[in-house]
């Protein structure tokens, strides 16, 4: 069989990009060797929103508490969670499957490895097939990094997968990384009664972002009585005696009911056989793409498995962009624009473009302005006064946008926009900014007084 675009994978990119190739009119297929959605759907960033929406309601509680303006408490019901959210997925990785059907698309459940530049031979449970094509997209996404000593085994000590799939929660958990997921799953753990150590090897926690916003995620955590460990390399975590036990380089060592490895990614590349199609694989095995994501004179590679942009709507946007350079809609280089990325929980992180290292790097004079969430009438309504909105400008426009704070992931797309275009002082009063909003806390920040960075 023959196609015009095959695409292996089905995680956001990959399901873009079946849906766009096929309502062009090509002739496409899907390789997939897993479940339809990627890692976004079935273990990513669906599942642990769910949860972290299913016990939103914990920390709101609790903050009124602490202004003595309710009392109570909440009890979860961990196993009912996780029933709603396998169901919920469930149902969305079928609807995307018969979408794809509808559309034409010929799914193939298998393992796909380049046999030449332009073939590809799958592994199913009845055998092997070998399946040509004009172009193709490789969207297998990453998984999480296991690295010496640090190697999950299931038991007690997990990846975001295994924790996932828990149905009781532990009364003590050590999480490694304290980036997105991290930070995330550790939020929901503790909602549920879990008590927190978070440890990261770098300086400060949320690592790529301005210290800053690491210096007020820890005075935050460290209100709600979590432990808070950074700059310090852990040398192993293992199960000892039904229990989590990681021990840090210098020797000492910290114990806990489980422990959670979120420490990074790797690309999922190792089986594609990448070297008989050309294509070229650097550091884990990322592959490298050109100006055009293209990884061979035919094959495009998008999502986290390029190693560019490790986020769900980064492969989106790639997708759509490969498939109409494939189709010769467009001939231009890709441009993502400025990214927005997005922390989420009780206390989320929202960055649009770069961080202030990144622009000093490239040569850039910044310049900052901020605003306090405490000024902000929403954030003092729900009693979630901590964090800011800062601004990044360059030659008095807006190259960057960071914020933290209950709630400041609805900044992001305003954000997203002003970064994009640039904004100058005078474009702030360009538009209404409603109030009471959390916005407002932009337009403060756009406003305010700068100071060198």
């Amino acid at each position: 069989m023959k196609y015009d675009l095959i695409i292996v994978g089905s995680g956001p990119g990959g399901l873009k990009a079946a849906t766009r190739a096929a309502s062009s009119g090509l002739k496409t297929a899907l390789i997939e060797k897993a479940d339809i959605g990627g890692t976004c759907l079935n273990w990513g960033c669906i599942p642990t929103k769910m949860y972290l929406g299913a016990t939103a309601a914990n920390p709101l509680l609790h903050t009124q508490i602490k202004a003595k303006s309710a009392s109570g408490s909440i009890d979860f019901n961990l196993p009912n969670i996780v029933q709603k959210k396998d169901r919920f997925i469930k149902g969305t990785r079928s609807a995307a499957e018969k979408q794809l059907v509808n559309l034409g698309v010929d799914i193939i459940k298998g393992v796909g490895a380049f046999s030449s530049p332009k073939a590809i031979t799958v592994t199913t449970d009845d055998g092997t097939t070998e399946v040509t094509f004009e172009k193709l997209i490789i969207a297998t996404g990453s998984m999480p990094a296991a690295f010496p000593g640090l190697e999950p085994d299931g038991d007690c000590v997990l990846n975001s997968t295994h924790a996932l799939m828990l149905t009781e929660a532990p009364e003590s958990m050590i999480v490694v990384g304290a980036g997105a997921i991290g930070l995330e799953m550790g939020d929901f753990f503790s909602r549920l009664g879990a008590k927190i150590t978070i440890v990261e090897a770098l300086p400060n926690l949320v690592p790529t972002e301005d210290p800053d916003v690491g210096d007020a995620f820890r005075k935050i955590l460290k209100r709600e009585k979590w432990g808070v460990r950074t700059g310090e390399k852990v040398q192993s975590v293992k199960t000892v005696d039904g229990k989590a036990v990681l021990t840090f380089e210098s020797g000492e060592t910290l114990t806990a009911d489980k422990a959670l490895m979120a420490a990074g990614r790797q690309p999922a590349s190792k089986e594609l056989n990448a070297d008989a199609a050309g294509i070229e694989c650097v550091g884990a095995g990322w592959i490298t793409t050109n100006d055009y994501l293209l990884a061979a004179e035919n094959i495009y590679a998008i999502g986290d498995v390029n190693g560019r942009t490790l986020l769900a709507h980064a492969a989106d946007h790639q997708a759509c962009y490969a498939v109409d350079h494939a189709a010769g809609k467009i001939t231009t280089a890709y441009d993502s624009g400025p990214m927005p990325a997005c922390f989420y929980g009780h206390t989320e992180v929202m960055r649009v473009g770069p961080n202030t290292a990144d622009l000093q790097k490239a040569g850039h004079k910044v310049e900052t302005s901020t605003a306090m969430l405490v000024a902000n009438p929403i954030a003092q309504s729900y009693g979630t006064t901590q964090g800011f909105v800062k601004v990044l400008w360059v030659d008095n426009k807006v190259h960057g946008i960071v914020a933290i704070g209950h709630g400041v992931s609805h900044l992001v797309t305003a954000a997203a926009i002003i970064v994009k275009q640039q904004w100058a002082p005078e474009d702030v009063h360009s538009i209404i900014w409603a109030h009471p909003t959390l916005d407002e806390a932009l337009e403060m920040a756009l406003v305010a007084p700068r100071n060198p960075a």
